[in-house]
């Protein structure tokens, strides 16, 4: 992503957390391509935080499967395994019903507020904006919103990691995807059920997306 800069988990939090969040959203939207060595120079003087803070998130992000370290080589962006998408999307469809419906129910009247000037900015995404890489920003921003307002940080914790590594593999064939666009304007109908406490309606349409997912990228291999 240029970057995918998304409101941050941390509320601002510490250096380590801004390098860590502007690691993870390049190495998500493979601005650091697989397999790329990091250099913790150059992202120390790019994010401006020193290389300590970067050698910290360097340490998250391997247990998020996002980079691995090997002695003596160094750090270097994971792999992207398409092997790896029947194991994902078999954890997302379990857990992004479960969000979606938690989001629905739990949701403060401002995280409703939110989510439902989202789904408008969303809508207007799908009609106006050509470039891919935006409309997948925004697909995650969706999903991290959801995940918070579903208020179980510990799901949330799972989600965005898998998330993560399922818009690597997107990322991997954008340009061979035709739908990008419809693939995220379902989110309009998504947020919509939440924001109306439709928990039932809101599981069904995360359902249909993640296995949506899977079906638009096994149909380019």
């Amino acid at each position: 992503m240029g970057v995918a800069a998304q409101p941050s988990s941390s509320g601002g939090g510490s250096l380590a957390d801004l390098a860590y969040e502007g690691i993870r959203d390049r190495l998500v939207m493979l601005d650091i391509r697989p397999g790329e060595p990091i250099n913790d120079d150059a992202l120390a003087q790019e994010l401006g935080t020193g290389r300590t803070p970067v050698r910290e998130a360097l340490k998250r992000l391997e247990g998020d499967r996002l980079v691995v370290a090997y002695p003596r080589r160094g750090t270097f962006a994971t792999a992207v395994d398409i092997t790896d998408l029947a194991h994902i999307s078999e954890i997302r469809a379990q857990l992004e019903p479960l969000a979606a419906s938690g989001a629905a129910r739990n949701a403060s009247a401002a995280d409703r507020s939110r989510l439902a000037a989202l789904a408008g900015d969303v809508a207007q995404l799908e009609a106006s904006v050509a470039d891919r890489r935006e409309l997948l920003r925004r697909d995650v921003q969706v999903h991290r919103e959801i995940y918070r307002a579903a208020g179980n940080p510990y799901l949330e914790d799972i989600l965005v990691r898998q998330d993560n590594l399922a818009t690597r593999i997107w990322c991997l064939f954008l340009d061979r995807i035709p739908a990008v666009a419809g693939h995220v304007g379902e989110h309009v109908a998504l947020l919509d059920a939440i924001v109306a406490f439709e928990a039932e309606k809101a599981a069904q349409l995360a359902l249909e997306h993640v296995v949506g997912f899977e079906r638009a990228v096994r149909a380019v291999l």
